[in-house]
């Protein structure tokens, strides 16, 4: 690569890294609600002084997921003393991160196998494929918040790394390798489940069968060994769980019975009615890799169609990574609960693909991907003048450069056919970077309860708004100290009925609604979340700002008198 070119992907990564760190700490990032169930667990199990079992004080919600995520929150938070957002999530965006070198290093060896007029260099392959990989908003959702998926990609990239950037010193290797291939996967078993087992069982066999030309009875006399041992190594580890947990059986029931055997059974209609229509339909699984992609959706596709008419002429190496994400297609169409979340341990394989395939994707699809983000940053602006005109004072000049600067890359990206490539990823990189910094003013002195409310409620029970499990977790980062308890946010429950029950509650009201009579102890800004179907519709009707923004007030109430006690909710 030329200086200037070289220059110019320095300057991408060091924005990826400073995108992926910004606004760390907020409680309005892109995540999943598991986040705060998680938090729980991990807090709850630090301050039992033992690593295991573990604890919770949730409904059925214990042994949830393996230990190894919660000993990760225990460690990264000095045993709970350090209880913050930051410590527990910033040792997930160094496996997004270390996953992002992996892609980098394996598109740059796979491209120098390549040679042929339109290719680009190795190395500038490579920055495409960690930069694509960075800007798929699932990697950015699910990369950053305290879940099992930053370190579950990367360890179920790395044995599929391992082998294609070694390739037939690997692939010979009889023992050695295996064994190692088995403690990478054990450790990801340790943080998902084992039944990832099904999946990454397939593909190695898949990929092991491809390099034999499918030839049958070679496999089984020189590779079926190799798979076997790498696989039992890898649930050897993960019974380690069993062997070290004082109520094994625990695990079992809560574990292997509910969390995963209970994927399979009927919802709703019946399985095969699932399988074919709704939202977890195998249809809706088959989109679920553009869907991962979010702002990049169109490349993505574009690349499905782009491989299959070039499908004989795919390397090895590319064909593997396509078994891989096959592969987990094919087994996470059999439970009756699909996502497209599942899928994301094949996500750094795509984008490698991607980057192999950039120069021949056409044009058009990466100016559809500008103009999506071009709207993503249009309806951003106008939420943050709607809001600033409605509240005031909430955003800064650097807010506002920061659109203007996304908005002139972008444009020079539609008009500039021959960057529109190099481009494409920083413009949504930069779109990600606005999302974050239009939540910023939520996570400030406006978004949170002041220091003089945080020491009033100290010691004291405090009862939240809870529209989802744990919810009330999140309130022990905003409120540290307080005794949080949840309860139902249901929309006929108003002022006066809380003020009747709860003697320190929050509730949250429309931006330009009052509260006369109230003793307010604390306000702040608000986003709402999990609207209702009816909310949706009206959102799509245009009255986003009034769904979306609301502003929460702490309220005592000193004459509430509760004829008895009411069951707490987020449980």
């Amino acid at each position: 690569m030329s200086t200037r070119r070289l220059t110019w992907y320095l300057l991408a990564t060091a924005l990826a890294v400073c995108v992926y760190l910004y606004g760390l700490g907020s409680p309005h990032i892109p995540k999943n609600g598991d986040e705060l169930v998680y938090a729980h667990i991990t807090r709850l199990t630090a301050a039992s002084g033992h690593w295991l079992p573990l604890q919770s004080e949730l409904d059925h919600m214990r042994n949830t997921k393996p230990p190894l995520l919660f000993w990760q929150g225990i460690a990264a938070t000095h045993g709970g003393a350090d209880w913050s957002l930051w410590q527990l999530r910033y040792p997930s965006v160094i496996y997004t991160l270390l996953t992002a070198l992996l892609v980098f290093l394996l598109a740059r060896r796979l491209a120098q196998q390549r040679s042929g007029p339109g290719e680009v260099s190795p190395t500038e392959t490579g920055y495409i494929a960690a930069l694509t990989f960075l800007a798929f908003f699932s990697t950015y959702r699910f990369g950053r918040p305290f879940l099992v998926n930053p370190p579950e990609v990367f360890w179920f990239f790395l044995p599929f790394f391992t082998l294609l950037y070694w390739q037939s010193v690997a692939f010979d290797s009889r023992w050695r390798l295996p064994l190692l291939l088995g403690i990478q996967i054990g450790i990801g078993l340790l943080y998902k489940s084992f039944a990832l087992i099904a999946p990454v069982g397939l593909a190695l066999a898949w990929w092991y069968l491809h390099r034999r030309g499918y030839r049958v009875r070679r496999f089984l006399t020189e590779d079926a060994g190799k798979i076997v041992l790498t696989l039992a190594v890898a649930l050897v580890l993960f019974s380690l769980w069993f062997a070290l947990d004082p109520d094994p059986r625990a695990i079992w029931q809560e574990f292997v019975v509910g969390e995963n055997a209970g994927k399979f059974g009927a919802r709703g209609q019946g399985y095969l009615a699932n399988l074919l229509w709704g939202g977890s339909s195998v249809w809706a699984l088959l989109v679920g890799y553009p869907m991962n992609a979010g702002l990049l959706a169109f490349p993505v596709a574009a690349v499905f169609f782009v491989a299959w008419s070039q499908r004989g002429r795919l390397g090895a190496a590319e064909t593997m990574l396509w078994i891989w994400m096959f592969a987990l297609f094919i087994v996470f169409c059999a439970p009756s609960q699909r996502s497209a979340r599942y899928l994301l341990d094949a996500m750094p394989g795509l984008a490698v693909i991607c980057a192999l395939h950039w120069p021949r994707i056409h044009r058009g699809f990466f100016v559809a991907s500008l103009l999506f983000a071009a709207a993503v940053s249009g309806l951003l602006a106008f939420l943050a003048v709607r809001l600033q005109h409605e509240v005031g004072g909430l955003y800064s000049a650097g807010f506002w450069l920061l659109l203007a600067t996304t908005a002139a890359l972008l444009l020079f990206g539609l008009f500039s056919a021959r960057h529109v490539r190099a481009v494409v990823n920083v413009v949504v990189l930069l779109v990600t970077l606005s999302l974050a910094a239009f939540l910023s003013p939520f996570d400030g002195a406006r978004g949170s309860f002041s220091a003089e409310t945080q020491r009033q409620v100290q010691g004291r029970d405090v009862w939240v708004p809870c529209n989802f499990r744990a919810v009330d977790e999140g309130y022990r980062f905003l409120l540290p100290g307080a005794k949080v308890h949840g309860y139902e946010a249901l929309p006929s429950l108003g002022v006066a009925e809380l003020s009747s029950n709860y003697a320190l509650f929050a509730v949250q009201l429309p931006l330009d609604a009052d509260c006369p009579g109230c003793q307010v102890l604390g306000q702040r800004l608000e986003l709402r979340s999990r609207h209702s179907s009816d909310e949706i519709k009206r959102m799509l009707r245009g009255e986003v700002f009034q769904l979306l923004f609301v502003k929460e007030l702490l309220l005592v109430a000193p004459q509430a008198a509760p004829a008895q006690p009411l069951r707490e909710a987020c449980r």
